[in-house]
């Protein structure tokens, strides 16, 4: 399946070595094959990682910023040139389709060469003195150890946004991902070891979450903990960490409006939509999951939307269709329950609304017109390729409606009127806007929601700040020496 087999590791990598323990299975999720026996660590296992970081630490932090640079960068380099092993690993694992796989690896790659340069600015500042005799600066110096938990719907460019930033700002890292996508961590990690980070400075530990995650909350060495995943799990770190008072990066749910205004272009809002909804099968934090259209287009939208969603493929990832398997069972039964109720409710169902032959984990991309605001999948994140619409007459109606969530992640507006689409971003309460496009995320973006949807930013100069301490140095330089 893949050329370099050594990417291949079932091992947790902690202090630069290879560690075996109790073993759990790893199964592809379009087959229902077991497919690895991954290294099941447990609480002793995390501390033993927190050992090593922050053993390592000390000679990392005081490492050249040019040497942390240099290390970054043969990484990038290393992850670009395994691009096609380390996107049938992840298709392999998550079931995403190859090309989406493909176009993962590239994006991970780009905030390692992104955060290589920023390791070179680590952002010395002069300050004016309030004091006669006295010169001041501020230093940003690197918090620690960091610990980073990741998803699986994106398992190998959550764990790079995230480690990038703290290694180059002089942090040693303690990863735990998803124990559904374990593989493509344990290759970041092996080809982390190859770009040359000392033993420690880059760790792995697989296995249980609470177990992990619960022992790196309660570790007072641990001075960050990023964490994406759902919003329930992020209050509940949230809790765990607040006695030893750790800096917090929290990336958590989303439950994006997509708002396409009368005087729209209808063909483009449509195309957008379709990639807003239905990229990753729908298991994406920015997944559009209420679209609110303005009436006079309202059955147009809807129809072409609905055609655009039914032809849309299903099938393993290494098939390359449009959509692969949804990660789990609850992610399929939770698509069931927000169909069901949205229909019980009134709504009615213009495509798909069931499983597909091509497998358990498989559901069809569903469209939902005429939902009603009470519905589940109007107030919780579906997570999955269900997309439901409603209809609104006024801006102001479209803006209430958008805005009446918990969450703040990205919204998705389509119009031509620039002073609208202004009145909207502004209005919005949302840590990201998009404009009649979809993509908007990248390396040099500070990526980040507002309310229940998270604390921080990743990507960006902005990322490195969460991993990092401002010292502020006060220096007298008069001569006080009496004669």
């Amino acid at each position: 399946m893949i050329s370099d087999i050594t990417l291949w590791r079932e091992d947790a990598f902690v202090d630069g070595r290879w560690i075996g323990a109790e073993r759990f299975a790893v199964t592809d999720p379009a087959t229902g094959e077991t497919i690895a026996r991954m290294a099941k660590l447990d609480a002793a296992g995390a501390r033993s990682a927190v050992d090593a970081a922050a053993a390592a630490f000390p000679a990392w932090a005081l490492a050249l910023p040019q040497e942390r640079a240099a290390v970054l960068h043969r990484w990038f380099l290393l992850l670009r040139d395994s691009r096609e092993d380390l996107a049938r690993i992840m298709t392999a694992e998550q079931g995403k389709p190859l090309s989406e796989s493909r176009g993962e690896i590239d994006y991970a790659a780009s905030f390692v060469e992104f955060y290589a340069e920023e390791a070179k600015r680590p952002n010395i500042e002069s300050v004016t003195s309030h004091l006669s005799t006295a010169e001041m600066e501020l230093w940003r110096e690197p918090l620690g150890v960091a610990a980073l938990v990741t998803p699986w719907n994106f398992p190998c460019a959550m764990i790079t946004r995230k480690a990038a930033a703290a290694l180059a700002a002089g942090c040693a890292v303690v990863i735990h991902p998803s124990a559904e996508t374990p593989l493509s961590a344990t290759a970041l990690a092996e080809l982390a070891h190859r770009a040359g980070f000392p033993p420690g400075v880059f760790n792995v530990v697989t296995g249980d979450a609470p177990e992990i995650v619960g022992a790196w909350c309660g570790d007072a060495r641990v001075r960050a903990l990023s964490f994406t995943g759902s919003t329930e799990i992020g209050k509940l770190l949230y809790r765990q960490s607040s006695d030893t008072v750790k800096r917090l990066v929290l990336e958590l749910g989303g439950h994006a409006p997509f708002i396409a205004f009368a005087d729209c272009d209808l063909d483009l809002a449509v195309d957008e939509a379709i990639k807003a909804k239905f990229a990753t099968s729908g298991q994406d934090c920015l997944g559009a999951n209420r679209f609110l259209v303005e009436r006079p287009i309202y059955e147009d939208f809807c129809n072409r939307f609905a055609q655009a969603a039914a032809a849309l493929t299903l099938g393993p990832g290494d098939q390359d269709r449009d959509l692969g398997p949804l990660m789990n069972e609850a992610a399929v039964r939770k698509q069931e329950e927000h169909v069901a109720d949205a229909l019980s409710l009134g709504a009615t169902l213009l495509t798909g609304g069931r499983r597909d032959v091509q497998g358990r984990l498989f559901y069809q991309p569903t469209v939902l017109a005429d939902v009603p605001p009470d519905a589940l999948i109007f107030r919780q994140e579906t997570f999955g390729p269900v997309a439901a619409i409603a209809p609104f007459d006024t801006e102001e109606q479209a803006l209430g409606i958008a805005n009446a969530t918990e969450y703040g992640l990205v919204a998705y507006v389509h119009s031509r009127d620039p002073r609208r689409i202004y009145r909207l971003s502004r209005a919005l309460q949302f840590g990201m806007v998009a404009v009649n496009r979809t993509k908007v995320t990248g390396a040099p973006i500070p990526f980040g929601g507002m309310k229940q949807s998270g604390l921080g930013r990743e990507g960006s100069r902005h990322g490195m700040e969460a991993f990092t301490e401002i010292k502020y140095v006060c220096r007298d330089w008069a001569d006080h020496r009496r004669a």
